[in-house]
This record gives structure tokens, sequence and C-alpha cells, in this order.
């Protein structure tokens, strides 16, 4: 019993840590039209495209460790 609550908290921690990147990528995105003017887009889209990719990774790996699927 304990060891399905420590995978719901490992999944919750997982897919907050997921959401809190997301908010630093959004954070990525209000400095983009700056990077334009300095001829950086490429190195933003990259760095945007990076963060968005790990977020999502965290929250579905998150998901399955929390076994929502199982419910």
């Amino acid at each position: 019993m304990a060891n399905v609550e420590v995978r719901r908290e490992t999944g919750a921690s997982l897919m907050f840590i997921g959401l809190a990147i997301w908010v630093v990528d959004l954070l990525v995105l209000f400095f983009l039209p700056a990077a334009m003017k300095l001829g950086r887009q490429g190195t933003f889209t990259g760095i945007l495209t990076t963060l968005f990719v790990l977020g999502l990774c965290l929250i579905v790996f998150g998901y399955i460790q929390r076994g929502a699927q199982e419910e």
C-alpha cells in the first residue's frame, strides 16, 4: 500500500516539474521578440523546443508513474 502512495507522489512531482518547465518556456517565449531583433531567433527556437519536449516527457512519465491508467 505504501508503494502505491510513493508512486503517486513521485508521479505528481514529475508532473509538477514538467509544468514548471513549461512556465519557464513561456518566459523564454516572452523574450523571443527581443531575440528576433538581435538575430538570435534560432537559438531561442531551439531552447523553446527543448524545454517544451522536456516538460511534455516529464508530464507523460509522471502520468504513467502515477498509475492513472490503472484506475
